[in-house]
């Protein structure tokens, strides 16, 4: 461990489905990691907040899509950054109202609904532990 101060950040992800797509955005270049990569909705927790205020609000401020029936998939201890740790806690939804849309002042845009099995590349590194959850149904991946 190096003199630098290391943090870990408690963050939701969300696959959400509408019509048997999942919706895909691209991460934009302001985004501290990930750049240009493809990921889902997600980010990281608010004091006090629920996972499921959480995973709405994420929804909705990236996106500008409402979200229902919200289930647990996973959770994922990350550790591929250089100077923080994510702990990932993942969730299914279902679309419920809203088209996807870009916000200038947020980290993803370009939003699409895609196939699971036909997925725009690069994929973000959390993106590939929910899909593998997701198509697995692994809950659980520790430190690599």
């Amino acid at each position: 461990m190096t003199d630098e101060i290391k943090n870990i950040k408690p963050c939701v992800g969300v696959m959400v489905f509408k019509d048997g797509k999942i919706l895909v955005g691209k991460r934009k270049a302001t985004a501290s990691h990930g750049a240009g990569e493809y990921s889902f909705p997600g980010g990281r927790m608010e004091f006090d907040e629920s996972f499921e205020e959480c995973i709405v609000r994420e929804t909705l401020e990236e996106s500008g899509i409402e979200i229902k029936n919200i289930k647990f998939q996973c959770v994922a201890n990350i550790n591929k950054y250089e100077i923080f740790q994510v702990i990932l806690i993942v969730f299914i939804a279902d679309w419920e109202s809203g088209e996807p849309k870009s916000f200038e002042n947020e980290k993803i845009g370009d939003w699409n609904w895609c196939d699971l099995d036909n997925l725009p590349s690069p994929l973000f590194y959390p993106t590939k532990v929910i899909i593998d959850s997701y198509k697995t149904g692994k809950n659980f991946y520790d430190k690599e």
